[in-house]
C-alpha cells in the first residue's frame, strides 16, 4: 500500500551543513542547505574567500555522508507538507555535482538524495554472492589509499568499503531491513590474478532489489520500474540487470518492459553462484518524483511520456498476438456457422457496428476489498444512458498487464477509487480522462500519488472528492465524530489511524445525480475531441 509521506528537506537560513533530528523518531539525518539572504552577502565579498566557501561545501557534500551515516537505517522521513521546489532543486543540485566522473578503479557513492543512495564502481568489477559483495580490483599503478570501513578486512589489501542496500526507500528503515545489504569492496590486485570470471560481460551492470513493497502494483512501478527507467534509459539496452533479491514471478510480470531496457539475461544475483565480471557497476536506483520522470534530471530530457512510449513497444507485440489469435477464432468460428447452417451467418448490421465504435469507451477499475464503489451497476448503468461503452476491469496480483494495457490505452475515460490500482492511468493514452475518486481521509494522498503524476503525463484530470454521506464511515460513526468532518486532524495522529479508519475500513456509496456532472462534462469533451474540435477542459 502507499504509506502517506510527502519528502521535506527541513533547513535553515544560512547553514551549508548539518545534523538534523527527528522529534518523533530520534534519528538523524546530514543536511544540505542554504539561503538567499546568506548567498547575496557572499556574492560581495573577495573571490577567494567565495572559492574557499565552494570548496568547503563540496566537502560537506562528499565526505558528510561517509562519514556520518552509519547506515541506510538512520533515515527518517518527516509526516509534513514541505516545499516541492526546494526539494526538487537540492535533488538537481546533488544529482549535477556527484559522481559526474568517476576515475577507473574507484567508487563514487551519492548519498545525498533522502530516497535512494547510487554508487558508481568502474573498472575490474566482479560479483560474488556467497558474501553479498562486488568487488573492485585497482592495479599497483593506481595511487592507493585507505577509505571506508576496513575493521573486517586487511588494510593492506581493501582500498575502499562501501555498504548499500539497492532499493528507492531508504528513509524506511522496516522496508529497508527486508532488502540485501551489498558490499563494495576496492581491493589491490592485477586483472586474471586476483580471481577467475565464470561470465565475463562487455558491458556495464546496474544492481537493484526488488524486495520492499515489491506485490503492490504502486511501489514496483514507482520504487522499481520507473526508476530503472530512469537509471537506465541513456544506455541504449547495452546494460546487465542483476537483481537483488530476485522473484520469478515479478520476471514473468515484467519481463516485457524489462526486455525492452535491456538486451540481455537478467541475472539472479543470490541464485546465481557464478563470477560475473564488469567494466563498470551501478549499485542503486534513481527516482526522481511520485510515479513521474523530471526531465531537467534526464539525458535528452526524457519525460514520463517517454516512458509510457517504452511502455507502448513492450506490450503491442503481446496485443497484437491476442488480436490475432481472436481474428482467428472468430474466422473459424464463422465458417463452423455457415457449414451448419447458412441462416446463422446473418450479414452484419454495419449501422449498429458503427456506433458501438463511436460511442466513447469508460473503464471503470474494480476494487476487491476495501474503498469498493457499493452500488457499482448503478454506476454503469448511469454512464451507459449517458453513451458510454462501459467495461469494469478487476486487476489483481496475477493479471496479466498486457491485457490491461490493451484495454486502457483504448478507452477514453478511467474511473476508479483512490488506491494502488489508481496507477493503471500510465496506461492511458494523454489527452483521456482520468476520474479518481477521493474517499474520505485521502485527499493530499489521492492528489500528490495520483493526480499530479497523471496531469504531467498528459491526463486531463477530475478529482471527485465524496462528502461524508457517501462514505460506508458515515453509519458507524456520529454526524460530528471529527472522523467525518475532520479528517486532515485525524491524519495527523498517524499513518496508522489513517491506514485503520480510512484505507481499510471505507467503502463508496456514490451520489449518482452528483457523480453524473462529471462523467457528463468527460462525455461531451471526449464526443468533442472525437470529431476535431479543441475544447478546453475543466477538471473541476
Amino acid at each position: 500500500m502507499v504509506k502517506y509521506h510527502k519528502l521535506q528537506f527541513p533547513w535553515r537560513k544560512s547553514e551549508v551543513c548539518g545534523v538534523i533530528q527527528d522529534e518523533e523518531s530520534s534519528h538523524y539525518f546530514l543536511g544540505f542547505f542554504s539561503g538567499n539572504s546568506s548567498y547575496s552577502k557572499r556574492t560581495t565579498r573577495p573571490k577567494l574567500l567565495y572559492f574557499m566557501f565552494l570548496t568547503f561545501l563540496y566537502c560537506c557534500i562528499i565526505l558528510a555522508p561517509h562519514y556520518l551515516m552509519t547506515s541506510s537505517s538512520t533515515f527518517s522521513l518527516f509526516y509534513s507538507f514541505g516545499v516541492e521546489d526546494v526539494r526538487l532543486l537540492l535533488e538537481a543540485e546533488t544529482n549535477a555535482s556527484l559522481c559526474s566522473f568517476v576515475p577507473n578503479g574507484t567508487i563514487c557513492c551519492n548519498r545525498n538524495s533522502i530516497r535512494s543512495d547510487i554508487c558508481i564502481m568502474k573498472g575490474d568489477v566482479s560479483t560474488d554472492s556467497k558474501t553479498s559483495s562486488v568487488f573492485l580490483y585497482r592495479g599497483n599503478s593506481f595511487s592507493d589509499y585507505v577509505l571506508g570501513n576496513t575493521e573486517d578486512d586487511d588494510v593492506n589489501e581493501v582500498l575502499q568499503h562501501e555498504k548499500i542496500r539497492p532499493y528507492t526507500r531508504k528513509w524506511e528503515p522496516f522496508v529497508m531491513d527486508t532488502v540485501t545489504q551489498l558490499n563494495l569492496v576496492v581491493k589491490k590486485g592485477s586483472p586474471g590474478n586476483s580471481r577467475r570470471c565464470d561470465v565475463k560481460h562487455n558491458v556495464p551492470a546496474v544492481f537493484f532489489s526488488t524486495a520492499g513493497y515489491t506485490g503492490n502494483l504502486y511501489h514496483e512501478f514507482n520504487d522499481g520500474i520507473i526508476p530503472l527507467f530512469i537509471t537506465t534509459h541513456h544506455l541504449n539496452k547495452q546494460v546487465v540487470f542483476v537483481i537483488v533479491n530476485y522473484r520469478n514471478w515479478w520476471m514473468m510480470k515484467y519481463g516485457d518492459i524489462v526486455s525492452e531496457l535491456s538486451d540481455y539475461p537478467v541475472v539472479d544475483f543470490s541464485g546465481d553462484n557464478r563470477t560475473h565480471c564488469f567494466p563498470e557497476a551501478v549499485v542503486g536506483l534513481r527516482i526522481h518524483d511520485e510515479l513521474t520522470v523530471d526531465p531537467s534530471l534526464m539525458k535528452g530530457n526524457k519525460t514520463i511520456r517517454d516512458f509510457r512510449n517504452l511502455l507502448d513497444r513492450a506490450y503491442w507485440p503481446r496485443i497484437r498476438g491476442l488480436i490475432e489469435d481472436e481474428e482467428r477464432d472468430q474466422a473459424q468460428l464463422n465458417v463452423a456457422k455457415l457449414a451448419l447452417s447458412p441462416s446463422l451467418a446473418a450479414p452484419v448490421d454495419i449501422l449498429k457496428e458503427k456506433q458501438a465504435l463511436e460511442k466513447p469507451k469508460l473503464v471503470i477499475i474494480s476494487r476487491n476489498k476495501s474503498r469498493k464503489i457499493l452500488h457499482p451497476h448503478a454506476l454503469v448503468k448511469l454512464a451507459e444512458e449517458i453513451g458510454f461503452s462501459v467495461e469494469t476491469v478487476r486487476p489483481n496480483r496475477t493479471s496479466e498487464l498486457a491485457m490491461i494495457y490493451r484495454v486502457l490505452n483504448a478507452s477514453d475515460v478511467l474511473v476508479g477509487v483512490h488506491g494502488a490500482a489508481m496507477t493503471h492511468f500510465l496506461f492511458m493514452k494523454p489527452g483521456s480522462v482520468f476520474i479518481q475518486i477521493i474517499p474520505l481521509g485521502t485527499d493530499w494522498a489521492s492528489e500528490t500519488y495520483y493526480g499530479e503524476p497523471s496531469m504531467k503525463l498528459g491526463l486531463n484530470y477530475v478529482g471527485y472528492k465524496i462528502l461524508p454521506n457517501e462514505s460506508s464511515l458515515y453509519d458507524s460513526y456520529e454526524k460530528n465524530d471529527p472522523v467525518l468532518v475532520d479528517p486532515d486532524g485525524v491524519n495527523k495522529r498517524g499513518w496508522e489511524i489513517t491506514k485503520e479508519v480510512y484505507l481499510d475500513h471505507q467503502n463508496v456509496r456514490l451520489n449518482l445525480r452528483r457523480f453524473e456532472k462529471r462523467l457528463l462534462h468527460a462525455y461531451y469533451h471526449t464526443m468533442s475531441k472525437k470529431k476535431g474540435h479543441d475544447l478546453r477542459f475543466q477538471s473541476r
